[in-house]
């Protein structure tokens, strides 16, 4: 059940997903057949060219009422392509400070698969389990908490928690 800002119960809370078109894989696709699952919950999709143009177009959406969103979008391989990746998330953090609210940063690096099967398991991984992070971000909270330290990833398989040995008695 969402609490809406006047009290009443039941509004729909709004996934902002910005993806764009540099990208192999259409990433705001997967994201919204996983969000659409949850029919509580309704999206506001916007495509951008790059990676750089992802925070501005996410500020946009939060700022018209998006109460978290997902920027989506694949980094080249090239050392510039890196650094543009780089300061894309500096300014994602940005509009997060600046809003008080969440963006979920979904990036894949052109070069993270070992073959285009992989590379097309990793977008596919890491876009349907953000959009489930954002549904949880605004439904159930607290399950980040019931699941801190279990080493769970997006685009791979999870690495699972680290056990303590005697020896770090």
């Amino acid at each position: 059940m969402l609490l809406c800002p006047g009290g009443e119960v039941n509004c729909m809370a709004t996934i902002g997903i910005v993806d764009t078109t540099f990208s192999r894989v259409d990433m705001g696709a997967l994201a919204e057949d996983e969000i659409r699952k949850f029919p509580e919950l309704k999206t506001v999709r916007r495509t951008v060219p790059g990676v750089k143009d992802l925070p501005a177009e996410c500020l946009r959406l939060l700022r018209e009422g998006a109460d978290i969103c997902i920027a989506m979008g694949m980094v080249g391989a090239e050392p510039i392509d890196k650094q543009c990746g780089h300061e894309a998330s500096l300014a994602i953090q940005g509009v997060q400070l600046m809003t008080g609210k969440h963006v979920l940063e979904v990036f894949v690096h052109a070069n993270e698969g070992r073959d285009e099967k992989d590379l097309y398991s990793l977008f596919e991984n890491r876009s349907k389990k953000h959009a489930l992070n954002a549904v949880r971000f605004l439904l159930e909270p607290e399950w980040f908490t019931k699941h801190a330290g279990q080493g769970l990833r997006q685009g791979r398989e999870d690495e699972g928690p680290l056990k303590k040995l005697d020896s770090q008695a």
